[in-house]
């Protein structure tokens, strides 16, 4: 049986089984990444150049920007590239990289929008001590934590999958390398086991951030309902609803993750 050492490659869940559908699964990626980088990239650029966006909202906003064009990075790119190249292959240095750019920049990623959820709260409830609790230096120890978290969260789970040897095979069931579909091929019952603590630990630590931002919205919500002024309500609300939708996206991503990791897969 092959294990760890003697598997060069990997092979991916193919798109489509036609040639005219890999075509069409190519071009609607490629449209989805141009516009995750245009979107990005505007934003990064905007917040980089306005000197009246280098503010700790904005700044975070920057962060995320970058995370998600890095996240998107990961994964659509090597899925464009085998539909155009009709191949399923990817090397096994090259999935675990994957793995480990992707966990380290969804982490961050979900870490800076629960300091956000903090940012708008702190903005909205304490407005008096904003300047005190998010100054500058406070913002940047903030989102060196996001990156220091995401990076910890990924070399946990990386180090752990593929320190194990695998001896089912080498086909994915995902079209881009995930730690669930990656453990159904190990050798070891207790190395998965270790592994699936590790998934739930950090389900918990998700949900835990989850709780924190439900926290920071309620607080804002039931402190802009009280507002006198129905301009100064719009306000508040339009500098927060921005960062709800972001939240959603990566609870979205969150939930897929889970599911696919607690549930047995159909795929055998």
């Amino acid at each position: 049986m092959p294990n760890s050492s003697s598997i060069s490659e990997f092979l991916l869940l193919a798109l489509a089984d036609t040639r005219q559908l890999q075509l069409l699964h190519f071009w609607l990626l490629l449209g989805i990444y141009l516009a995750a980088l245009l979107g990005n990239g505007l934003i990064s650029t905007a917040v980089a150049c306005d000197h009246r966006l280098h503010t700790p909202m904005y700044f975070f906003l920057f962060n995320l920007a970058l995370l998600d064009l890095g996240c998107i990075s990961t994964t659509v790119p090597k899925a464009m590239a085998n539909a155009l190249w009709h191949t399923r292959a990817i090397s096994y240095a090259g999935c675990a990289a994957q793995v480990f750019f992707f966990l380290f920049l969804f982490g961050a990623e979900y870490s800076i929008l629960t300091i956000m959820s903090y940012d708008r709260y702190v903005a909205i409830c304490k407005p008096l001590h904003y300047g005190t609790l998010l100054g500058s230096r406070a913002c940047a120890t903030m989102a060196a934590a996001a990156w220091g978290t995401g990076l910890l969260y990924s070399l946990l789970h990386t180090a752990s999958t593929f320190s194990q040897a695998l001896c089912r095979g080498k086909v994915v069931n995902q079209f881009f390398c995930e730690i669930p579909h990656i453990l159904k091929l190990s050798c070891s019952e207790s190395g998965s086991l270790r592994e699936t603590g590790f998934i739930v630990l950090s389900v918990l630590a998700v949900y835990g951030c989850f709780a924190f931002i439900l926290f920071s919205y309620v607080q804002i919500f039931r402190a802009v309902l009280r507002m006198p002024s129905e301009q100064g309500r719009h306000k508040a609300f339009s500098t927060s609803l921005p960062w709800h939708r972001g939240r959603e996206n990566v609870l979205a991503a969150a939930a897929a993750m889970v599911a696919q990791a607690l549930l047995p897969s159909r795929v055998p």
